[in-house]
């Protein structure tokens, strides 16, 4: 190529600056020699600058071909430090973290990714919505409080194995966890952590109820079978013959029988509470015309025991979270147990009072009995306790009542307070 363009080229000033051109990019040897070669043609050397040009001009090329060949080397050698620069190793683990979110938020249990250093990484939904929004790189004991949890994952940490406790929450209402933790494999960089918690509230309940319920019947319905017993065995033996015995006997197995029933469906009734104990009522109930309702139903045992049911009723609406039927169980209970028990004061107030301009919404079920003894008043909403047995069952209750609706109150996220005077009366108020 050079040598066609040597042919084409005439003029000797033209060649002069076609050389420069060409040969000005090598530096300074290249631009010397080109200098000298002029000097040369300005005296007259015409043969020995012509010599000297093709000279000059097979060093250029071999200076060239020795650069490009060295520049090509260089880029040959620094491949390997281009492809895998650092950019690219960060982009690659935040890729890997988000594939590892996008698994976390497919899961319906919480899950939090920590660090070596106990730092929180991610979080699925599920652990938002159990523990709050964490800020991703606070600490993990900054939101999780529980002991003994957090020795656990220092453990599995420390010793780089996975761990497994049981852990149990008692607000808003009782929930138990089995908590994992597990390392994952380090394709981020460095070392994680996914922690997990494993709702087994319902399986706890469920064995708890089993139990509870075996033990309650047993117990509370021991009296009534041996009476039954009792009477069956006199019939068929000593009275079978005494028509007035069995009339009398036949009355009071129909009443023992007609407790059991009451007793089974109040423990089937309280089961299916407990149940459902940490779901929280989706509907909204206006507690006026529902308390009004409850009164309309009392009326006749009310008549029955000379008590009289008055109302203190606000005209505007009054609104909870709550299912009505719940609801209606628990004013039912607290007002048939203040015509029961208070049934020497003649008379039952019930009041509701709040649910505008912020103020908490109360129901208050005040009777003008003989009151409760304030050792006995912290238990009253335990199972099966009575401030006097054989009051009680003599009014044909069973002891679940209040238990019954405490734990209704407690699904609605409303609390029962008792205030009791003896001699004086009792007064039952539903704080929501």
């Amino acid at each position: 190529m050079l040598a066609r363009e040597w042919v084409a080229v005439t003029d000797q000033r033209t060649i002069l600056g076609w050389l420069a051109t060409q040969l000005w990019g090598e530096r300074v040897l290249i631009a010397s020699a080109i200098f000298v070669g002029f000097v040369m043609w300005l005296a007259g050397l015409h043969l020995g600058w012509v010599s000297f040009t093709v000279l000059l001009l097979v060093i250029a090329g071999l200076v060239r071909t020795d650069r490009r060949a060295a520049e090509g080397n260089a880029r040959t050698m620094a491949v390997p430090a281009v492809t895998v620069p650092e950019n690219d190793a960060v982009a690659a683990g935040q890729d890997d973290l988000s594939a590892i979110a996008a698994v976390l938020g497919a899961l319906d249990a919480p899950a939090l990714l920590i660090s070596a250093r106990e730092t929180v990484r991610l979080q699925n939904r599920a652990a938002e919505a159990v523990f709050g929004a964490i800020p991703l790189g606070s600490d993990l004991a900054g939101r999780i409080r529980a002991p003994g949890i957090l020795d656990m994952v220092r453990d599995a940490i420390s010793a780089g194995q996975p761990r497994e406790t049981e852990h149990a929450e008692r607000l808003p209402s009782e929930t138990v966890y089995v908590v994992r933790i597990a390392p994952l494999a380090e394709k981020t960089g460095e070392p994680l952590w996914l922690l997990t918690f494993r709702d087994v509230s319902q399986a706890r309940r469920i064995d708890r109820m089993r139990s509870d319920f075996i033990a309650n019947a047993s117990h509370e319905l021991r009296t009534p079978l041996a009476s039954l017993r009792g009477f069956i065995e006199t019939l068929q033996g000593p009275a079978k013959n005494d028509a007035k015995a069995h009339e009398r006997f036949l009355g009071i197995m129909h009443e023992q029988a007609t407790r059991m029933s009451r007793l089974v469906d109040d423990l089937l009734s309280l089961s299916r509470l407990e149940l459902r104990s940490n779901v929280a009522p989706d509907q909204t109930v206006d507690l006026v015309p529902l308390i009004a309702h409850v009164r309309d139903s009392l009326q006749p045992l009310a008549s029955e025991l000379g008590v009289d049911i008055v109302l203190d009723l606000p005209a505007h609406p009054v609104l909870v979270a709550g299912e009505r039927d719940e609801l209606v169980e628990v004013f039912e209970n607290l007002i048939e147990n203040g015509c029961k028990y208070g049934q020497d004061g003649k008379r039952v107030d019930v009041a509701l009072s709040g649910g505008t301009h912020g103020v908490p919404v109360e129901v208050s079920v005040k009777d003008y009995g003989p009151g409760i003894p304030p050792e006995h008043v912290p238990r009253i909403t335990e199972r099966f306790y009575r401030v006097n047995v054989e009051a009680s069952r003599s009014k044909k209750g069973t002891g679940l009542g209040l238990a019954i609706a405490k734990h209704i109150l407690t699904r609605h996220k409303a609390r029962l307070v008792v205030r009791s005077e003896v001699g004086k009366g009792t007064v039952f108020t539903v704080k929501f």
